[in-house]
């Protein structure tokens, strides 16, 4: 991050009247942004709001804001609140405008303390397929001794290695762990179709019983039918 003044007015107007995520030509800098490509990616007006991307307007307006509003962080649930924020258009009210690099030409001058030096990544990558990616493993390596780790001193002034959890890692411990879970599903599965099973026997069984009851009770009415008939 590098933080640049600029009260040129003739310089200043190049931005004037475009949005947020909009990309300018950094020649409108000076020849030392020759090359480069940056985006608007946010600002401050001089009272201090900040620029909310979606507010259509090059002042500062009052919204209702809820948890999913940006710039808005609710104490309790559900709680709303009417917030002054600025509009995402470029005015001369900005005190502060925030610029992103997003492409660098051939042949473009190196900035200052922006692109000069080379910022080492302070952690390393922690899924299984990009460590393997980025020191060019197989599948046969061990992946546990490529994990990159820091090296602090903690407040009680020991040096420790602090490393992240691998994630995705395939070890016996997984593997055993989905057998249990498949020969769960199996289980359960077999279970349920033996249940239906006993099911379909037994209510093919009451059903049979209720037939051969009613045609018994049947044949008693027509034998009292006849009885009486004769007598």
């Amino acid at each position: 991050m590098k933080i640049v003044e600029c009260d040129d007015e003739a310089k200043l107007r190049e931005f004037y009247d475009k949005r947020i995520s909009q990309e300018v030509d950094g020649s409108v800098l000076g020849a030392g942004y020759s090359g480069y490509t940056f985006k608007i990616s946010g600002g401050n007006d001089k009272q201090g709001f900040a620029m909310m991307q979606g507010v259509l307007t090059n002042r500062r307006v009052r919204l209702l804001l809820n948890k999913d509003s940006k710039l808005y962080r609710p104490r309790r649930k559900g709680e709303r609140k009417k917030k002054s924020v600025r509009g995402c258009i470029v005015g001369a009210d900005l005190a502060t405008l925030n610029l992103v690099i997003t492409e660098v030409k051939e042949g473009a001058l190196p900035i200052p303390g922006l692109t000069d030096v080379q910022i080492p990544r302070r952690l390393g990558p922690k899924r299984v397929g990009k460590i393997r990616a980025l020191f060019g493993l197989s599948k046969d390596d061990d992946v546990r001794q490529y994990v990159l780790g820091r090296e602090f001193t903690n407040k009680k002034g020991k040096r420790v290695v602090k490393k992240p959890k691998i994630q995705r890692l395939v070890t016996p411990t997984v593997l055993q762990r989905k057998r249990r879970i498949l020969s769960h599903k199996i289980k359960a599965i077999q279970a349920s179709r033996q249940a239906a099973q006993e099911y379909a026997r037994l209510f093919a069984q009451r059903a049979k019983e209720r037939r051969e009851s009613e045609r018994a009770r049947s044949s008693r009415r027509r034998s009292s039918r006849r009885q009486s008939a004769r007598a």
